[in-house]
């Protein structure tokens, strides 16, 4: 009812308004004498095209064309009169000369009650009330429980947008139109709604009509900065997380989430100056009253969802103004997975990925439904491939073998490294098949184990720090130095296979080294296989600049916009250095004598670079020092590693390109290739299946008795052993389906896995010493395959 209330009163104004204009334009106008009327000429009622019905113009609307006409001199309306969709209209004659002076309309002559007033910008009404008479209000009222003070304040207060800005402005009039500063006293926001909280129900259901009249008031027009700084201190209220109060919520974030671009710039940067309590309350609402409306516990407390379709699109744009307040904050005022809304996993994330809903709000899904999407694409791509195998065959009419329809990688052990590159070189066609490994001599059949066995050993044969001790002397050039993890066996072979220093296919030693590794870093996400890499968070930034490969071959690619913290990760001391520069206090110029070119050693040769052009005639200032730190960042792991750094790029894009990459950080790329770095065993214990055993059995107590007291390397190990992978997946634990079972044989048998299944086999042993001793045996030696 308080809505059309609002709205009835406003049409009665304006009708009011109408009416005073007509009953004063009667009183004041002369009607025309016969003779005058008779020297007008007739009006032809054909030659008039009516058009539209027009509103009648305002009361000081009129009056101000009077006052104009009157100001600037003239005495008559000699200006031909101008109507709307008229044709062939003759002009009229001027107004006879001997009409009397006192008959003209002036608004001197008008009495007061019916002058108009001018529009003028609305003026903020001056509130004194402090910080600290406020508090002593509601410790009165609190002891005396009299709340008649405290109740008119915030009956007051959220009246209206003018009213808050009244009351929560440091100056009222003050313009506070920069990012910098909304010119709200958060401090006085803070202290009202912790407050509102203890108030008595009737208060609190005041300033919700407060907030309902506000949202109702029409608007024309751009919003002002006084109108954002009242959505900035309506979107605190804490008492929005009660579902009685969601539809007030929703209606203020849609008016927010309508808002133009400029406006949530401003909201945006505001947002970020709150204290950081008070910006996750803000992130916990939103995604309560998401979840809420996706899963409502008491579904009669909402309105029916195909009436409120747009509440979750306007809170989660709601949600992406405080992600991006999140994300230019350095450091993060929370951490991103933060913004992760766990319900989502539960919904049909692929259906929205295709109707892109969420998706376009990437930040609000979490790495299980990423990785899950990608999975999904993955497939996808796969079973294409193999069904475009399957025509190709049949179309030239030829025998049909299954492994076609797979990436059939056979490999020998002692030649691990060499036999997988030479693999994957001649069999780059299929890489977006299914792989499938076989091991040379081994009776394994690979259902998943054995290709999370060949990554793990290939993985740390490359990059396994004790063969890396000559790589730096072998190759001596700033190329390497983000990769210094990079094995001297991988190098050796990459070398075996050139001619003259130059690779023979790619031209090229430093692409020959880093094209396969990336291939194998994008081959083991597209097979949802976790390895044990790293590589420093800008490498992953790199890999995601652009998420798609561009279709144009020369647009660049890996040209990330790099800070200060990403060199620390890869040159602590270089970082520090420059870090020291930026905050020296003295003269740069005269102390550092420094200009914008470097210098570098490349295969022994020192080469300089400038910076920007005329570098080295340009010394390094105060003032362009934050400048030249950048340059030297941007030029360090951007442009003097450009062409090394393509060919990684391309090498992982070239095997798990897709178009969910674009919905990755790359905080969440690093997860999805290396895994979760949390080894938890306590959960790991809680998910834990088990086949043949329960968890009261002697045997299972004693089990995990000896694992929990495993060093972290035996832990390892025993997750290898049982998964063919020691890397803990995206979804931690929970997601490995592990198994222990039961198998009635000896006890003198050590312990055997099905990695395919993540399946444990245990004999009934009979004491923990026993258990510990043959399961320290059993994956303590788990490398290979066979048959018992």
């Amino acid at each position: 009812m308080a809505p059309a209330y609002s709205w009835t009163a406003h049409r009665r104004h304006g009708t009011s308004s109408t009416k005073d204009m007509h009953l004063n334009m009667s009183e004041n106008n002369c009607p025309f004498e016969e003779r005058d009327r008779d020297r007008l000429p007739p009006i032809l009622n054909h030659s008039l095209d009516r058009g539209p019905k027009l509103p009648f113009p305002s009361y000081g609307s009129f009056i101000s064309t009077l006052n104009h006409k009157r100001e600037s001199g003239s005495h008559s309306f000699s200006s031909p009169l101008l109507l709307p969709a008229v044709k062939q209209v003759r002009e009229l004659p001027p107004i006879c000369p001997d009409v009397r002076q006192k008959h003209r309309i002036s608004i001197d002559v008008l009495p007061p009650e019916v002058k108009a007033r001018f529009v003028s910008e609305p003026i903020i009404p001056i509130r004194t009330k402090t910080v600290k008479e406020f508090q002593d209000d509601v410790e009165r009222a609190t002891i005396s429980g009299d709340w008649k003070h405290v109740h008119d304040f915030y009956l007051t207060t959220f009246d209206s947008f003018l009213e808050l800005n009244g009351a929560f402005k440091k100056e009222a009039n003050a313009p506070y139109n920069t990012i910098e500063d909304s010119g709200i006293n958060i401090k006085f926001v803070n202290i009202v709604y912790d407050a509102l909280l203890h108030t008595p129900a009737d208060t609190q259901r005041s300033v919700l009509k407060g907030i309902i009249n506000s949202l109702l008031r029409e608007w024309k027009g751009p919003r002002t900065k006084d109108d954002l700084r009242a959505y900035f201190v309506l979107v605190q209220n804490p008492q929005y997380t009660s579902p009685a109060t969601y539809v007030i919520y929703a209606h203020l974030l849609r008016q927010i989430a309508a808002l133009a671009e400029a406006d949530h710039h401003f909201l945006m940067h505001w947002f970020k100056k709150l204290p950081q309590k008070r910006f996750k309350q803000l992130v916990e609402r939103l995604q309560l009253f998401i979840t809420t409306r996706l899963f409502p516990a008491k579904p009669e407390e909402l309105p029916p969802m195909a009436k409120c379709s747009w509440w979750i699109p306007s809170a989660t744009k709601v949600l992406s103004l405080l992600n991006g307040a999140n994300s230019i904050s350095s450091p993060a005022i929370i951490p991103f997975t933060d913004f992760y809304n766990l319900t989502l996993d539960h919904i049909d994330f692929m259906e929205d990925y295709h109707t892109f809903t969420f998706c376009q709000f990437p930040f609000i899904l979490s790495t299980v439904v990423k990785k899950a999407i990608i999975q999904r694409d993955s497939e996808q791509q796969m079973i294409s491939m193999a069904r475009q195998t399957l025509v190709d065959k049949v179309s030239r009419r030829q025998r049909v073998d299954m492994s076609l329809l797979f990436l059939n990688i056979k490999v020998r052990r002692l030649q691990l490294v060499s036999d997988s590159l030479d693999e994957l070189s001649r069999k780059r066609a299929d890489l977006k098949k299914k792989l499938k490994v076989t091991f040379v001599g081994e009776a394994g059949l690979d259902m998943g184990g054995l290709t999370k066995e060949w990554f793990l050993l290939l993985i740390r044969q490359i990059f396994q720090t004790d063969y890396a001790g000559n790589v730096t002397t072998t190759l001596s050039s700033d190329w390497l130095e983000p990769y210094p993890f990079i094995s001297l066996q991988f190098i050796q072979y990459r070398w075996s296979r050139k001619a003259g220093g130059v690779c023979q296919v790619c031209e090229s030693f430093q692409l020959c080294i880093l094209n396969p590794i990336c291939q194998l870093m994008g081959l083991a996400v597209y097979n949802s296989i976790t390895l044990d890499i790293r590589f420093p968070p800008c490498v992953y930034k790199k890999l995601l600049t652009p998420p798609i490969v561009p279709c144009d071959l020369d647009t660049p690619v890996g040209m990330a916009t790099l800070t200060l913290d990403d060199l620390q990760q890869i040159m602590p001391d270089l970082a520090h250095g420059l870090g020291e520069l930026l905050s020296y206090e003295g003269n740069v110029e005269e102390d550092f004598y420094t200009t914008f070119q470097v210098f570098q050693e490349e295969l022994g040769v020192v080469k300089s670079y400038n910076l920007k052009p005329g570098g080295d005639k340009i010394p390094v200032t105060n003032l362009n020092r934050k400048e030249y730190v950048q340059l030297y960042i941007d030029f360090l792991l951007n442009k003097s590693i450009y062409r090394q750094f393509t060919a990684f790029y391309h090498g992982f894009h070239s095997v798990c390109a897709s178009n969910a990459l674009m919905l990755l950080r790359p905080e969440e790329v690093e997860i999805l290739v290396c895994g979760s770095p949390n080894l938890d065993m306590g959960s790991l214990q809680r998910v834990v299946q088990y086949e043949g055993y329960s968890k009261t059995d002697p045997t299972i107590r004693a089990f995990w008795d000896v694992v929990l007291a495993f060093p972290l390397e035996l832990q390892k190990k025993l997750l290898h052993f049982t998964t063919g992978s020691d890397r803990v997946p995206v979804g931690g634990m929970a997601d490995l389906n592990f198994k222990i079972s039961k198998i009635d044989v000896s006890t003198d048998w050590l312990p055997v896995s099905h990695t395919c299944f993540n399946q444990i086999c245990l004999p009934p042993y009979k004491s923990k010493k026993e258990l510990r001793q043959k399961l320290t045996i059993a994956i303590s030696n788990a490398e290979g395959f066979g048959l018992e």
